[in-house]
């Protein structure tokens, strides 16, 4: 647990009420994970996972399917936990199982990466997200101040994987630097220019599902976006959707998909399901056009 905190990892302090939102958050995905790698199964660890309030219920489901993913794909009898969570007491939070299978992900060998379970051919790229959060998360140094990339990763097509993981440490600078919009702006623009528009999604994704800045605050990152305005308001979208599906919209979503969107979340996630690419989604073009579809949808608002 002691991880979690913010000290601990070196990142920085907005305030005594983001700090605690955020270690909070950490905490609870932790809870999940053990509430899983204790329990039989994801359904016997049901009650355990539901008892956690809702604002924070998605971050322990998070939890619970990197638990969930790292005991499947160990050479031991069973790999039925992601699909049973999936299937069962997580369907609600599909979104976020995806990324806790890239936290596992980040923490299993190569070697075990071919036993990930993930079925969805267009939800499955938010693995790369997870897997992106973990390394920016854990490896802060490499990853965010020296801005090395996390590593390849062998997932057709070549090239597309770093951007989605791209976004992943875009949420993760959420966390990073506090929840603090001024410092997470300076953070992205100091990256390479080609990655600002990717890091600027994940960070307006963990801004709508994470909380922890205030209206003023969303306000002057939103204009300091600029030219990716567009892109933090597909991330918002994206942070919308996975808590409307979830039911667990709160208070800081509304505010900041009215920001990022000039909508309501449910109108934002709505957006997401209309953009839905048609046919085979198992590329990373497919991806790509679901979010170039959705940031279009709100190019007014972003102008």
């Amino acid at each position: 647990m002691s991880a979690t905190r913010l000290d601990v990892r070196g990142f920085h302090a907005k305030s005594d009420a983001a700090t605690q939102l955020l270690e909070s958050i950490g905490r609870t995905f932790l809870e999940g994970f053990a509430a899983v790698a204790q329990a039989r199964g994801p359904v016997q660890a049901h009650p355990e996972l539901e008892a956690v309030p809702p604002p924070l219920r998605g971050f322990a489901y998070e939890g619970a399917a990197m638990a969930c993913a790292i005991l499947d794909a160990l050479p031991t009898p069973g790999r039925d936990r992601v699909p049973a969570l999936l299937t069962g007491p997580g369907a609600g939070h599909v979104y976020m199982t995806y990324v806790g299978v890239g936290w596992a992900m980040a923490r299993l060998p190569r070697v075990l990466w071919s036993r990930l379970w993930a079925p969805d051919p267009l939800l499955r790229w938010l693995i790369l997200d997870g897997y992106g959060f973990h390394e920016a998360y854990f490896h802060t140094e490499r990853v965010v101040h020296r801005q090395r990339p996390p590593g390849d990763v062998d997932w057709p097509p070549e090239g597309y994987p770093s951007r989605v993981i791209d976004q992943g440490i875009g949420r993760a600078l959420w966390f990073v630097e506090g929840a603090d919009p001024d410092r997470i702006t300076a953070t992205i623009r100091s990256f390479a220019p080609h990655r600002h528009g990717d890091l600027y999604s994940g960070a307006g994704l963990a801004a709508t599902y994470a909380g922890g800045a205030d209206e003023d605050e969303l306000r002057r990152f939103h204009r300091d976006a600029g030219e990716h305005r567009s892109a933090v308001a597909q991330g918002s979208a994206f942070g919308a959707q996975a808590r409307v599906r979830a039911g667990n919209v709160v208070a800081h979503t509304a505010v900041a998909t009215e920001v990022f969107c000039g909508v309501t979340p449910e109108k934002a996630a709505a957006v997401t399901n209309a953009e839905l690419p048609d046919g085979d989604h198992a590329d990373g073009p497919s991806y790509e056009r679901w979010r170039q579809g959705i940031a279009a949808a709100f190019a007014g608002r972003s102008a």
